[in-house]
């Protein structure tokens, strides 16, 4: 697993450009709330997912959206999915619960897992995600994230989320 490390060292070789943030640990997208009020761009959410037929997906989306996890499967070209369980995730990302970030595709083998990040993300300037850890934050566009997850041999999808109704 290369990690952070290898996450800052890819960032720099790579001459993405990218902002850094420290800040106490946060779990939840509501815990994060007072943290996001001072770091401008898009904020987000992370779903690490496991379908029907056993793979795995990560869905990134706007942390304001509550998806539709009914309708999520075929804007992702999946079958029913739920919630994977932290120890893959740990196996798979390196990571624990608390910490998920696209970001975290640096650690998995290509095509154990299908990095789904949401369209309005893909086009954004700033997208705001955690550096594996859960007291960081990297703000970097969403370009920026699409062209790491390809560095890294993943073959990302951008797609429409579908999203509750109110």
């Amino acid at each position: 697993m290369r990690g952070e490390a290898g996450l800052l060292a890819d960032l720099g070789a790579l001459a993405v450009p990218f902002a850094s943030y420290e800040h106490a640990a946060v779990f939840t997208v509501a815990e994060s709330d007072e943290v996001n009020a001072a770091i401008p761009g898009a904020h987000t959410k992370n779903l690490f997912l496991k379908d029907k037929d056993g793979a795995y997906w990560l869905v990134t989306v706007p942390g304001e959206l509550r998806v539709d996890l009914k309708a999520l499967p075929a804007a992702i070209g999946s079958k029913r999915v739920s919630f994977g369980k932290a120890e893959d995730m740990e196996r798979l990302l390196g990571i624990k619960p608390g910490s998920v970030t696209p970001l975290a595709a640096i650690n998995a083998t290509p095509g154990s897992i299908t990095v789904v990040l949401d369209a309005g993300l893909a086009d954004a300037a700033t997208v705001n995600v955690h550096p594996l850890r859960n007291t960081g934050t990297l703000g970097l566009s969403g370009a920026a994230i699409l062209d790491l997850l390809r560095h890294w041999g993943h073959d990302p999808q951008v797609a429409a989320i579908p999203i509750q109704a109110a």
